[in-house]
């Protein structure tokens, strides 16, 4: 993954971050950002953007500029994790800048830093660092997740 037309081929893939609406906005090598209007659906109870999104967000956009270094046919999964919330997020967008720390032939090391902006302002709200290993036997697909077959309806109770 090289240029942006790209990335955005690569996220187009992952149903999750489509659902969310995560885009990528720049990519260079190893370094790749992402943004992602925000809107009801992604906020907690509370008006604050819900921390699974932010992260979901961070993770994947970590593996995104993981994979820009990967050789073709290999690509960048999620092996750990670690998650600092900041501070709660609320705004309009929010932005994320993921980079590799450093990059082997079987693992990457990859950090990422979230913001939220609103009023025109820019607010640091999630740091994360991963660790991406660097695999072969796995393959893009269109869905991960096969369409459900039709099941019978269960009897109804006395």
């Amino acid at each position: 993954m090289k240029d942006l037309e790209a990335a955005r081929r690569f996220f187009a893939l992952a149903p999750f971050m489509v659902d969310l609406g995560v885009e990528p906005i720049a990519i260079a090598e190893g370094r790749i950002t992402t943004v992602l209007t925000l809107a009801q659906r992604h906020l907690q109870h509370t008006g604050q953007v819900h921390a699974g999104v932010s992260t979901a967000m961070a993770d994947h956009t970590m593996g995104s500029a993981a994979q820009t270094l990967a050789p073709a046919g290999t690509l960048a999964l999620s092996v750990d994790l670690k998650v600092s919330l900041l501070r709660a997020a609320k705004g309009e967008r929010l932005v994320c800048e993921a980079w590799v720390v450093k990059a082997g032939r079987t693992l990457a090391f990859t950090e990422a830093e979230v913001h939220v902006e609103h009023a025109g302002r820019r607010t640091l709200v999630l740091k994360a660092s991963a660790t991406m290993a660097m695999v072969t036997h796995v393959s893009l697909a269109a869905s991960a997740v096969a369409p459900a077959a039709p099941t019978a309806a269960a009897p109804a109770q006395p």
